[in-house]
């Protein structure tokens, strides 16, 4: 159990960004960068890793995944988009990422939405997400060590366990991005 501990501190499931952190004042590119920094750096798995890059941003630009930006800030809407994209493209290729976002983009041009309570719901299903993910992740320990295998040979179970689920979830993730794409393309 003292190691699903130190594994779960590690993890930092506690770690978001939140509508509160995000300033009132629209924030350049090198503030953006710092302010995902400071969130999301303790969850990269190795110096060399970024959280976030100019490049990336740029993409994501072009890519049309986000609103055009004004003078070179971005606006609290954009850092909500962005924070979107980062947690969407761990598991969904980018295409997929546009294709999520496109009917967000949408409503978000009408003036009866507002993408502030999308991301409060956003922020409270992660908060959801965590504390079904850590039992999971706990019934899935007390599984393997009831195997008495060795430690190693436990671990081994626990990842391809987790492995396992990643790819059920990623997958039921992309069959439901598959479901927006033919109302997207009969848009068009």
């Amino acid at each position: 159990m003292n190691d699903l501990n130190r594994l779960i501190d590690r993890l930092a499931l506690d770690t978001a960004i939140k509508e509160e952190d995000i300033p009132e004042i629209d924030l350049y590119m090198d503030q953006v960068i710092q302010l995902f920094d400071a969130k999301y750096g303790t969850t990269i798995r190795s110096d060399e890793d970024k959280v976030l890059t100019k490049t990336m941003i740029n993409n994501y630009a072009k890519g049309k995944l986000f609103v055009p930006i004004k003078n070179k800030k971005y606006s609290k809407q954009h850092i909500m988009l962005i924070n979107l994209i980062y947690h969407l493209k761990g598991s969904l290729s980018i295409s997929d990422v546009k294709e999520t976002l496109s009917p967000l983009k949408e409503k978000m041009a009408s003036d009866e939405f507002t993408l502030n309570n999308f991301y409060q719901y956003f922020i409270s299903l992660q908060q959801n997400n965590k504390q079904v993910f850590l039992k999971e992740i706990q019934d899935l320990d007390k599984l393997t060590k009831e195997l008495e295998a060795e430690e190693e040979l436990q671990k081994l179970l626990l990842i391809s366990s987790l492995v396992n689920m990643s790819n059920l979830y990623r997958r039921a993730a992309e069959l439901l991005v598959d479901e927006l794409a033919p109302k997207e393309k009969e848009k068009k």
